[in-house]
């Protein structure tokens, strides 16, 4: 039997497909998972999502669609997770291509779902901002979540849509999609976690964090992202609903206008248009203003006097958690630091690790 699971962000998303894969279908199963290789700066310093012509050692599945082996490599100076997450876990990783747009991406699930025949399709979102429409002010990454479904629904296949945690992507409250969301499928327990422990250690983000965190039983205000945007850890947090795919597409105006692209150019001009924005954009003008600034030295006393600052302002503010990405640039500290300054921090105060999120407390006098 295969699976077939697509994580519809990219990123964390494959990371909480293998959680879901063996929560529902046990330790044994080992679902592909197609997925986009898109991640944060933090990782990957060119803007937007890799594509095939961005890797070497990629294995052919089908004629448009590659799996990332752990011996894949991104071409400098691209980077990507996927052939790290592929030599820690047990699962096929194949590549979501979107330079051909939805047209593309569908064709590139065709392909598979005949090659795989699989038994079942999960369409994956953490968060649940797949089910936004669009001009949400809180919206921030529509565009790859949007390009997914829209290739989804044109699939000769049953796929069902699934949200993960609702409202732990900092995008759309989790009170906002109560309405859309369905059948409750699972709760992610701490057990549950243990599929991607070792993955959390290292893997950014911040979303699948989150839920990992909630499944362990976490609760409070997780503070994320570069701008600091508070998330609510809830019992809602590792929850698993259902939800109506035509539903879906019928209230993400992004998706039904990117339906018929043939590149991701067009999507970008679709996003500007319904959204207001690309989030590529946002990403090409941040990597332009990290190459421009200099690299602080992490010193170990300088770094701790700020966190202590920074942990103070953040309980002022009500934050009882925040992400080592978010400590990483609230300290104007860069990327590349951003494990460094995770094992400093863990060796001089292991009671705030709280994993994978870093715990704010009172420091004592």
């Amino acid at each position: 039997m295969t699976r077939l699971i697509v994580a519809a962000g990219g990123g964390g998303d494959a990371v909480a497909a293998v959680m879901l894969d063996a929560a529902l279908y046990g330790d044994e199963d080992q679902a592909v998972i197609l997925t986009y290789a898109w991640d944060r700066l933090l990782v990957d310093p060119v803007p937007g999502p890799r594509g095939v012509h961005d890797f070497t050692g990629l294995e052919q599945l089908t004629p448009s669609v590659s799996a990332v082996p752990a011996e894949a490599r991104p071409i400098a100076p691209a980077g990507s997770t996927l052939p790290r997450l592929a030599a820690e876990l047990r699962h096929t990783f194949a590549l979501i291509d979107p330079y051909q747009g939805a047209a593309g991406v569908a064709r590139q699930l065709d392909e598979l779902v005949s090659h795989l025949e699989p038994t079942s399709i999960d369409l994956l979102d953490v968060g649940g901002d797949i089910l936004a429409r669009g001009d949400e002010p809180t919206l921030k990454s529509p565009l790859a979540d949007a390009l997914t479904l829209a290739a989804c629904c044109q699939v000769n296949a049953p796929i069902r849509l699934l949200v993960a945690g609702p409202g732990l992507d900092g995008e759309l409250p989790s009170e906002d999609l109560c309405d859309m969301l369905g059948l409750l499928v699972h709760t992610f327990t701490a057990k549950d976690t243990e599929s991607i422990s070792s993955v959390l250690e290292w893997h950014p983000s911040e979303a699948t964090g989150m839920l990992a965190a909630t499944a362990r039983g976490a609760r409070g205000t997780c503070e994320v992202r570069d701008a600091g945007l508070p998330v609510s850890l809830t019992d809602e947090g590792p929850t698993v609903h259902e939800a109506d795919m035509d539903e879906a597409l019928s209230r993400n105006r992004l998706a039904r206008a990117v339906i018929s692209t043939e590149s991701l150019d067009e999507v970008e001009t679709h996003s500007r248009e319904i959204c207001g924005y690309s989030e590529i954009d946002y990403e090409r003008n941040k990597a332009a203003w990290l190459n421009e600034r200099a690299p602080l030295k992490l010193t170990p006393d300088a770094v701790l006097a700020q966190l202590e600052q920074f942990e103070a302002e953040a309980l002022d503010r009500g934050i009882t958690h925040t992400t080592f990405r978010h400590i990483t640039e609230a300290l104007n500290l860069n990327g590349n630091q951003r494990q460094d300054l995770r094992k400093l921090l863990i060796n001089r105060r292991p009671e705030q690790y709280d994993a994978p999120l870093w715990r704010i407390t009172t420091r004592p006098e």
